[in-house]
């Protein structure tokens, strides 16, 4: 067996599978087409997650099921040695029920919501498994391809997190990637962690003049959000809070009983972001006190209510581990660059299980991403450069068969 990416690359074999990526490419962009067109919007994934089980089906993996959670798996058999290197990309996208999800073509651009997010990932592992097949390759270690829901907003990584507490392989799984996003020049080895909160406050309400004077939770709401506004966070590790969604109130002539924020809190580092969930807790809790001394509480006083709709775990894959070093390996022959990166991806939760895991991107060029306007450029040279190193990476990971 060799995990030498570049004798991996100078084999025969490779080469039948460069020419397979070369001769399907137009398969390649016809699915993503497909499979963008088929609406998932978050934890509505069922009708795309169908559609991607058939394609496992046809494509002859063993063991393709959906679990119980909606993720799409299939087994591609290496020398089975006990341990399998886990290749997904994600079936939902950010955009609600109800979303023209029509692709235009312009040229080699592709244009429609969640074509670059990822399905042009879930299209690029059936590229791989293509490529793979058409060259006979015969890898180290077993396969396991996924189609997986819930990596965006609030799905809150329920599908890996499915996949490594209770799924049917969580404990054969020895290597982890993610096909997300578009460029390789960069390769994501560290998890931004994040909690993200629903805060509401409450109080008794009333007449805007009849009861003035009496508490208001919109007062206690923004205390807690003007003092967000001087928390203190490092640039390294790099982390960050942001209030982003606001609701609650009934007119414009009363007190309102409830008001709402939801917010997100972020850091490469476990430990800060345990800080910045310490300050924040302390700062909900002062500014309902502070409400409740300032004003009138004889019809009842503010109390505050935190729930917690996201949680996703912080963690690294060291560098000098095989899959990053195999993506160290292959980038550079096919001209890219060999750089490192942190963000939130399905790869948080086996990284934060210590298992190595990388977000790997599926090539070619693209933008807009999350807006109604996202497009990918399909560009047959620079989208093979990116297949290939990808494919290239996989095999260094899991290892090739010789003999």
């Amino acid at each position: 067996m060799t995990y030498d990416v570049a004798a991996i690359t100078a084999s025969d074999a490779f080469r039948t599978a460069q020419a397979t990526l070369r001769d399907q490419h137009g398969r390649f962009v016809d699915e993503i087409i497909e499979l963008t067109e088929i609406p998932a919007p978050p934890f509505k994934e069922e009708e795309r997650s169908r559609a991607y089980e058939q394609k496992f089906r046809a494509l002859g993996l063993e063991d393709v099921h959906r679990d119980e959670v909606g993720n799409v798996l299939g087994v591609r058999r290496g020398r089975g040695n006990g341990q399998m290197i886990c290749v997904a990309a994600h079936l939902d996208t950010v955009f609600p029920e109800g979303t023209d999800c029509t692709v235009r073509r312009e040229g080699t651009k592709l244009f429609a919501p969640g074509v670059g997010d990822d399905t042009r990932g879930l299209a690029a592992v059936l590229a791989f498994i293509r490529a793979l097949d058409a060259a006979a390759i015969e890898t180290e270690q077993d396969l396991l391809f996924v189609g997986n829901v819930g990596e965006e907003g609030k799905g809150d990584l329920r599908g890996m997190r499915h996949l490594f507490t209770r799924g049917k392989y969580r404990d054969q799984i020895a290597g982890f990637f993610t096909v997300d996003g578009l460029k390789l020049e960069e390769i994501t080895t560290t998890a931004i962690g994040s909690y993200r909160y629903r805060v509401s406050f409450e109080g008794p309400g009333g007449h805007s003049l009849a009861a003035f004077g009496t508490v208001n939770p919109a007062y206690a709401l923004g205390t807690l959000l003007s003092g967000m506004a001087r928390f203190e966070v490092p640039e390294s590790p790099r982390t960050s809070y942001c209030a982003s969604v606001f609701g609650g109130g009934t007119s414009v002539n009363a007190i309102p009983e409830q008001v709402w924020v939801e917010v997100d809190l972020r850091s490469e580092s476990q430990e800060e972001l345990e800080r910045l969930d310490v300050l924040f807790r302390a700062l909900i809790s002062e500014a309902t006190q502070a409400e409740n001394r300032r004003a009138k509480t004889d019809h009842g006083a503010i109390t505050a209510k935190i729930e917690k709709i996201g949680n996703r775990p912080a963690g690294a894959t060291p560098h000098d581990s095989r899959i990053v070093q195999a993506a160290f390996a292959a980038l550079p022959l096919f001209g890219f660059e060999k750089t490192t990166g942190s963000s939130s991806t399905d790869a948080n939760i086996a990284m934060s299980l210590g298992i190595p895991a990388i977000r790997l991107g599926s090539g070619g060029d693209g933008g807009r991403a999350h807006s109604l306007d996202e497009w990918i450029d399909v560009e047959i040279e620079e989208s093979l450069r990116g297949l290939t190193a990808g494919l290239a990476t996989i095999l260094g990971t899991a290892g090739v068969a010789e003999g």
